[in-house]
């Protein structure tokens, strides 16, 4: 069979374009691997979703104590790189609500994202900051935002109330400031959760967000019909399936709420899990790349 002058040239021009069109496609991710075969070799025993709802296997004697020199106190150090140290510092920002003690990784300005952790009750900056302790997660998630041209904030906030939520939105406000723009992760654990939510429901707040994660949070039913679910704005549940705090049926509840109205949503669940295991456990490479867009 002979090929025409038209033909040869649309298959010419298809040959051309189809590869540019399938790389457009696929989404460059942001966030490059760090020590990805010892955080994100997770094991799911359940999808569902189409891959939104994921049912990760989780083991006590193995991602305490095998990851653990002391239990609970201490990683082993091949999960840390403590290097990141030298791009850390400690600041008081003033901020349009007043000053605040932060921790920040990476840049000051210029940066490609930030992040900002939010801590549960009783903690303060030093959480989000503890390199050995929690597995080594916080190390991990220093270590791909300095690496990848990105500010990670721990700041201590002084109340889960309207006025740490203002405090938050300032430091949002701030870190979107800094950086020109670029998207800003908000991520909030167990009480911490009630920052992420208070924020849910300002509009110039959640337009300066690129998208939430939520450890271990406490459920928030008026969440479906906060600015936030409005926008459309990414957020990734991670709980344990045994936390005695906040259950977990209660916020899957939330999740499939807000999946059955089209927000983008997303909800790990840690077998077996309690309720400081979503922070020990959670692939923030993973997340990061789904929330920044």
């Amino acid at each position: 069979m002979q090929m025409s002058t038209a033909h040869f040239r649309t298959a010419a021009i298809s040959c051309v374009l189809f590869p540019f069109l399938f790389l457009t496609s696929v989404r460059a991710e942001t966030v490059g691997p760090f020590k990805d075969e010892l955080f994100s070799a997770q094991t799911v025993i359940a999808s569902l979703d189409g891959g939104d709802f994921t049912r990760v296997d989780y083991d006590e004697m193995r991602d305490i104590n095998g990851r653990d020199s002391i239990p609970e106190r201490r990683v082993k150090d091949r999960y840390v790189s403590l290097k990141v140290r030298r791009v850390q510092e400690n600041q008081t920002l003033q901020l349009a609500t007043g000053p605040m003690e932060v921790g920040r990784v990476g840049r000051d300005q210029g940066q490609a994202f930030t992040v900002i952790f939010i801590h549960g009750r009783g903690g303060d900056r030093r959480l989000g900051l503890n390199d050995i302790s929690f597995g080594g997660n916080f190390n991990r998630l220093k270590n791909l935002a300095a690496e990848n041209g990105g500010t990670y904030y721990a700041p201590s906030v002084r109340s889960f109330d309207d006025k740490g939520v203002a405090e938050v939105a300032a430091l949002v406000a701030h870190a979107a400031t800094q950086s020109g723009g670029k998207p800003v992760v908000l991520a909030c654990a167990s009480m911490g959760s009630f920052i992420c939510w208070g924020l849910s429901r300002d509009p110039a707040t959640v337009a300066k967000l690129s998208g939430m994660a939520i450890l271990g949070g406490a459920p928030d039913p008026a969440l479906p019909k906060s600015a936030a679910a409005k926008a459309k704005l990414p957020i990734w549940f991670t709980h344990g399936s045994r936390d005695s705090v906040y259950a977990a049926d209660d916020q899957i509840s939330i999740y499939r709420k807000l999946r059955a109205a089209g927000q983008p949503v997303r909800f790990t669940l840690f077998e077996t899990g309690s309720h400081g295991t979503p922070v020990r456990m959670t692939d923030w490479r993973t997340v990061l790349n789904w929330l920044i867009r």
